[in-house]
Order: structure tokens, then C-alpha cells, then sequence
């Protein structure tokens, strides 16, 4: 489904403190399957997720979906693809303080133009599915961290993306809630949904939803 070719990834290239994250990454992440990326802090795996989620560009290398070349696309075409693509949990969750559960899981949905009543609709369907309808007029900076993640999770299915893209999803979690969360990745997957994760947390590496582990060091592949 996702295919990468010879993926470089530097930053503050030509300067004085210019930095490669990337070095040569090949890889085809699978449709359907959980795949995780490990590896210590600085090996490149959050990079590789911006990039294949169409947040990020390679320096150079090509990115490919369903076989199409998306590398050099023009910004618009991108962001119409990570729309409708790609749903994403961010490490620190990224909602918006001051919001409720519900408008933050609806903010993705808007760009969409669909009425009010069926986002919002769509939005309460999620928030029950994950235990926190009870909670969905509750600013987000009242909830608990697994409120704050189920809600990042609602808010990443809201426009129906083919792949879940994750960063450190249990990072923020104790061992309860992290078990909760492989409880959901295992639900999606069963959807038929692709996932893509990084985690250093063993809990996820050797859970039974992860169907691959991929490992990352200074910016390349070191084990699969």
C-alpha cells in the first residue's frame, strides 16, 4: 500500500548544523496490519511517520500510495490526501484547550463541507464507541491523559482515514491505560485499517496487535 524508496530526510541542509534524519530508508508497510517503528530517541521514526503521512517532504526518495508516486505533489493535492488518508494521534494529543471533547473530535471534518448535523452525529458515535459519551461537553483540558487520548483517537477517525498514523501513542499512559489503548488497536485493525505507530514501550513492541516491528537507528533500518 505504502511504499518507500530510498527515503533521505535532513534538516537545516547546508548550514552549519545541518542534520540528516533519514538515510536511505526502503520499505513497504503493508495495508491492513500494525506495523511499529522502534529505536532510541533521534533514530528518525517520528520523521519517517511525517513523511509518509504527507506532513513532511524527503529530501530525497520517493513515497508511493496504492502504487502512485505522491512525493511531488503540489502542497494542495497533499493536503487533500492526509485528509482523506491519513488520521493522526499525536504524542501530546495536540487538542484544542477550550474546546470541547466533541467540537475538538469535529475540527478535521470541517474542511469536508458536510452538514453540521452528520459530523456532529458522526462525532457522538465515536466518543460513545470509546466510553467517553458521558463526556463529550467537557472542555479537554478537564479530562484525564486516556480521556485526552480516546478523544485524539475519535478526533483521527472522524473523516474514515485508511491509516492511523500514532507517535508514542502510550507515552503519557500508565500501564492500565496502555492496555486500553492496544485494546482499541486491536478493534482497528480488525476494521481492516492500516496502522502505524512508534513506541519505546515494550508493552506495545511485543503486544499481540502489533503484526510488525520495524527498527530505526540513526536514520536507518536495523531491523524487520
Amino acid at each position: 500500500m505504502i511504499q518507500l524508496t530510498d527515503i533521505h530526510k535532513a534538516f537545516n541542509q547546508g548550514q552549519h548544523n545541518e542534520y540528516w534524519a533519514l538515510s536511505g530508508i526502503d520499505l513497504e508497510l503493508e495495508a491492513r496490519r500494525v506495523t511499529a517503528f522502534q529505536g532510541p530517541s533521534g533514530s528518525g521514526k517520528t520523521s519517517l511517520l511525517t513523511i509518509v503521512g504527507c506532513l513532511a517532504r524527503p529530501t530525497r526518495g520517493r513515497v508511493r500510495l496504492h502504487g502512485e508516486d505522491i512525493s511531488g505533489l503540489p502542497e494542495r493535492f497533499l493536503t487533500e490526501i492526509r485528509r482523506r488518508t491519513f488520521g493522526f494521534v499525536f504524542q501530546q494529543f495536540n487538542l484544542i484547550r477550550g474546546l470541547s471533547a466533541l467540537d475538538n473530535v469535529m475540527l478535521p471534518a470541517y474542511p469536508e463541507g458536510k452538514p453540521h448535523a452528520e459530523l456532529l452525529q458522526r462525532a457522538e458515535v465515536l466518543l460513545a464507541r470509546l466510553q467517553l459519551g458521558h463526556r463529550r461537553h467537557a472542555r479537554v483540558e478537564w479530562l484525564s491523559g486516556g480521556e485526552q487520548q480516546r478523544v485524539a483517537i475519535a478526533r483521527a477517525l472522524i473523516n474514515d482515514p485508511e491509516v492511523i498514523i500514532a507517535d508514542e501513542p502510550t507515552a503519557n499512559l500508565d500501564t492500565t491505560l496502555s492496555k486500553q489503548f492496544l485494546a482499541i488497536l486491536e478493534e482497528l485493525s480488525g476494521e481492516g485499517r492500516t496502522v502505524l505507530l512508534t513506541s519505546h514501550d515494550p508493552l506495545v513492541i511485543k503486544s499481540s496487535a502489533v503484526h510488525r516491528v520495524v527498527g530505526l537507528r540513526d536514520g536507518r533500518l536495523c531491523g524487520d
